[in-house]
């Protein structure tokens, strides 16, 4: 299972993505352009002291991530998804996306996806923060794939 973040707008997101996924032994795509300068600088500035600990792939566009893919599942996570994320059926092999923080997913990425999951939330409530959104899924489909149980803790 990955975690992938298309075009990210905002640096402290990336961050607190980077750290999620190196607390729970992610892998990191990110798509660029991004919506600041991501250099190797800034990306080791929002890591902080995750950096070494986070495996971060950096792919040009859209269509480079896709290329790179495998074969694996691309579940994108939107608040208009079809599914509920709480009953759709992840697999260990999963990508899980998301889109941009000031726009959402593009009609390309969204064809791209093999699914489209949507966090349930409280009625007139909009959307959660990306990096939040992140962890919910990601502890959902790890749960599910069997590394979050009460008998097999990541750590």
């Amino acid at each position: 299972m990955r975690l992938a973040l298309y075009q990210p707008d905002i640096p402290q997101n990336l961050g607190a993505a980077i750290r999620l996924c190196a607390c729970f032994g992610l892998p990191l795509d990110v798509i660029e352009p991004c919506g600041f300068p991501l250099t190797d600088r800034a990306l080791r500035r929002a890591a902080l002291d995750y950096g070494a600990l986070a495996a971060v792939t950096r792919h040009a566009s859209l269509d480079a991530f896709l290329a790179a893919r495998a074969g694996e599942r691309l579940i994108l996570v939107e608040t208009d998804g079809a599914a509920n994320l709480f009953e759709f059926p992840f697999q260990a092999s999963d990508v899980l996306m998301f889109g941009r923080e000031s726009a959402g997913s593009p009609p390309e990425l969204r064809a791209a996806a093999d699914a489209v999951v949507r966090i349930p939330m409280a009625a007139g409530a909009r959307s959660l923060n990306v990096a939040v959104s992140a962890g919910i899924a990601a502890a959902e489909a790890l749960r599910q794939a069997g590394v979050m149980t009460a008998g097999r803790q990541l750590s």
